[in-house]
């Protein structure tokens, strides 16, 4: 599946930006190249997440949790995140 962007909420903010991300998609999914990419805009050619930021990712299906680390998104259109587990 895609990205549901209503699910995406920023928890706090500092010198990273932490998130939480509820969905349905598995981890392998999540975590994917480009899974985040909705969170970029063309227009302004920013995009929400930033290079460091934090992703908790809750997996409402298998019931489970990991933590994802932008690795690449500044002032790019493709998001990509590692599994920081």
């Amino acid at each position: 599946m895609a990205l549901d962007r209503t699910k995406l909420h920023r928890i706090s903010a500092g010198p990273f930006n932490l998130w939480g991300y509820k969905t349905t998609d598995a981890i392998g999914t999540v975590a994917g190249s480009g899974y985040f990419n909705n969170t970029y805009d063309s227009q302004t050619g920013r995009g929400e997440l930033n290079l460091g930021d934090v992703i908790i990712s809750v997996d409402t299906d298998a019931v489970t949790v990991d933590v994802l680390v932008v690795n690449s998104a500044d002032n790019a259109s493709t998001v990509t995140t590692v599994n920081g587990t």
